[in-house]
């Protein structure tokens, strides 16, 4: 599954990815400067959150595109069961 840069849900994703790297800068502070525990694993909590979601996101725009291969015949060579079980794959990845 390519990626294309000029998909509007992808430039989401990419707005919660540099959240997400924000956060985990922060939190990289934080341990520096030897911040109280809880503050930390709550912006740590909050990064991984943000980077599931971003996960999830890709996939779902990865399942939008299989939807569409399939229904056009365009399968470049993979069949429907195939592509079914490499998107099962990626989203069980981030469990």
């Amino acid at each position: 599954m390519d990626l294309e840069r000029d998909d509007a849900s992808l430039k989401a994703v990419l707005n919660r990815l540099r959240r997400a790297q924000g956060q985990i800068a922060g939190v990289i502070r934080m341990i520096e400067e030897g911040r109280d525990c809880e503050d930390v694993v709550t912006q740590l909590a909050a990064a991984s959150r943000a980077l599931d979601r971003a996960g999830f996101a890709i996939i779902a725009t990865g399942l939008q595109r299989c939807v569409a291969d399939i229904e056009s015949g365009r399968k470049n060579g993979e069949d429907a069961e195939a592509m079914k079980a490499r998107m099962e794959r990626l989203f069980l990845s981030l469990a």
